[in-house]
């Protein structure tokens, strides 16, 4: 039998740790080994029980999760889930070094709660279970280590897909990307209500413009359109010698809505030899086929490699069927974006 998943979680709410606990263990490949009500407690439970993956609240007394993970990281590197209300302040969590995040839920009602903690966050914690920790880059780096020219080459789009590990790999994309590159859509699983706060944050520290996407939106150059979580898959469609925005309702495709497979797939009807496709870490195989459609229907395509990737599941899929034609680390991708485009 495979071993347990070994469980920490820190949580400052009694109530919510009690039922952390006692619903995540009644899942076969996991055992909660401890709890702790806030970063003091949790940093001595790590050196005693040496958890495999950390639950993490982001609002706790005494010190909050961001700090904590700012300080442990760098000497105890370890995969970490973070549990947060709708905020912006998850994206600095990755930014510290979690793996993933999980939206906590809305309802007060008992059954909803325990619903949310074995279904989704067991999920969470396997994928984390296997992730690598990577140092993430500073700006200044990404941004010293480009010596670009302006793009010659004919594109029209860059699609980009990317789920565990995503939220910092497009950012290490997108800020090494200027103002004169064609128009990128983007689907990063994440759940509703964060990829509004996520494109908000990218848009401030990016050069490009960057937005939640709305059916309708045209893509033109310097413009991100990033998939809204929730319920619509996003799609691409000519019209009017124009590249327009479709959302839709619809059933989960691969487990997932939006997903990175109906983007891409629309992408390689729509725009042919005119697009890029990218596709970056990720749990699954989500893109790897619409990515394949991409390259036979003439765009090139970029896979990020298994050496910088949290997760290399997406991006092995897609190497392992064809559907990538150029691999590369994830600091070389958006030099590897204008090395195509000035084809």
């Amino acid at each position: 039998m495979l071993r347990k998943i070994r469980v920490l979680v820190v949580e400052d709410s009694l109530v919510f740790r009690e039922l952390l606990v006692q619903n995540l263990n009644k899942d076969e490949g996991i055992e909660v080994v401890a709890a702790a009500r806030d970063p003091f407690e949790a940093r001595d439970m790590i050196l005693k029980y040496q958890p495999d993956v950390m639950t993490l609240d982001i609002e706790m007394p005494r010190m909050d999760g961001i700090e904590f993970l700012q300080k442990l990281m760098p000497q105890y590197p370890m995969p970490v889930v973070m549990i947060s209300s709708l905020s912006d302040r998850v994206f600095d969590a990755m930014n510290a070094g979690a793996v993933d995040f999980v939206a906590k839920p809305t309802s007060t009602e008992r059954r909803a709660i325990e619903e949310f903690i074995r279904t989704e966050l067991p999920v969470k914690i396997k994928i984390a279970s296997i992730a690598k920790i990577h140092r993430r880059r500073t700006h200044a780096e990404v941004v010293n280590a480009l010596h670009i020219q302006k793009p010659t080459g004919k594109c029209d789009l860059i699609a980009i897909g990317a789920s565990t590990g995503g939220t910092e790999a497009t950012f290490d994309v997108l800020q090494g990307l200027h103002k004169d590159v064609p128009g990128i859509v983007v689907v990063q699983h994440m759940p509703a209500g964060f990829t509004e706060l996520y494109a908000s944050r990218l848009n401030e520290r990016c050069e490009l413009e960057v937005r939640e996407a709305k059916s309708g939106d045209i893509v033109r150059p310097g413009l991100v359109l990033l998939a809204p979580g929730g319920d619509q898959h996003m799609e691409l469609i000519r019209q009017d010698n124009m590249y327009k925005i479709v959302l839709k309702k619809a059933p989960k495709v691969n487990g997932h809505c939006p997903s990175v497979d109906v983007l891409f797939s629309s992408v390689a009807k729509h725009a042919k030899e005119n697009a890029m496709g990218v596709i970056l870490t990720g749990m699954g195989g989500d893109g790897a086929k619409g990515l394949l459609e991409m390259r036979k229907n003439g765009s090139h395509t970029i896979g990020q490699d298994e050496t910088t990737c949290i997760v290399y599941g997406m991006p092995k899929v897609a190497y392992e069927i064809g559907a990538v034609e150029y691999q590369e680390k994830l600091p070389d991708i958006a030099k590897r974006i204008y090395n195509v485009l000035n084809k």
